[in-house]
């Protein structure tokens, strides 16, 4: 029995072992050279110095580095308000349809990334341009009266983040809503809850995990989604990810930018804890 039992462990530790060792190369490995290169120094022609120095992280403390993060932290918070408004009621209602139009549903919401996300970004270029197809639409109902200068502004970039992340916070909320005991509500309605006390005392509170799921998954990437920001916001709206992307490409200055991708892993890794901690269910009902 115990000669059994070591070789199920043998047998088990040879399935897991690839998975831990291709983590420790591809995920583990340029985690800590990151890290490792925040520390060093940047070379005054070419390539980095090791020698070990704070300066990077002190130069964060900027003015204007943490404008920077500040601007990004406004657009993932504003985006994910408006994804949360849009998409959770979209989950919700998308999971009381019959079994034929959730597939319908799911294969609306799936089709979008069938196709890159930078020519999905370049037509709502089309759409937002002056003279483009939303203002011939809003001249042509005479909502207004010239061009909408929409093209390369905050909006327009608030528009693609929600865009592009929507689909995540439907799926999350889609994904609890569905498990959801809808005898629960029709109790609360028949012992003389109102409609928005079951649904806060109720529905609420059952979906939560999801809706925090789905605030996870498009706080998190908005932080960093600069290609968002430099196509519909022409390097109007700089963000984290762009100012990484310009000290690594333009500047060269690889020290500083794994400097700010170290800051920035902090940040969403907090982020992630607290939402690990908040869907405790003991934290659950303390919330609620």
């Amino acid at each position: 029995m115990e000669n059994f039992k070591k070789r199920k462990k043998s047998k088990l530790w040879l399935t897991i072992a690839p998975l831990y060792i291709f983590t420790l190369i591809f995920v583990g490995g340029p985690l800590i050279y990151m890290v490792a290169l925040s520390f060093m120094s940047r070379a005054e022609v070419w390539g980095i110095v090791a020698d070990v120095t704070v300066e990077n992280y002190t130069k964060i403390l900027e003015p204007i580095y943490i404008e920077t993060f500040v601007q990004s932290f406004k657009l993932a918070f504003s985006t994910t308000i408006l994804i949360t408004l849009i998409g959770y009621p979209f989950g919700y209602f998308m999971a009381k349809l019959s079994p034929q139009w959730k597939k319908r549903m799911m294969i609306l919401i799936m089709i979008p990334f069938w196709t890159s996300a930078l020519i999905r970004l370049y037509g709502w270029i089309i759409i937002l341009q002056s003279n483009g197809v939303l203002d011939k639409l809003l001249m042509g109902l005479h909502i207004t009266d010239g061009p909408l200068k929409l093209l390369y502004t905050y909006t327009a970039v608030l528009i693609g983040m929600v865009y592009s992340l929507l689909p995540f916070m439907i799926l999350s909320v889609y994904s609890s809503a569905e498990k959801l005991d809808w005898s629960l509500i029709e109790a609360a309605r028949d012992l003389g809850a109102t409609r928005w006390k079951t649904f806060l005392t109720v529905t609420l509170k059952l979906t939560l995990p999801g809706l925090l799921s789905g605030v996870i998954l498009t706080f998190v990437p908005s932080m960093g989604l600069f290609f968002i920001a430099d196509i519909l916001g022409g390097n109007k709206i700089v963000l984290v990810g762009s100012l990484i992307q310009d000290q690594m490409t333009k500047g060269r200055n690889w020290p500083f930018a794994a400097a700010l991708s170290v800051v920035l892993m902090i940040m969403t890794s907090l982020m992630i804890y607290l939402y690990r901690k908040i869907t405790h269910t003991k934290d659950l009902e303390g919330i609620l």
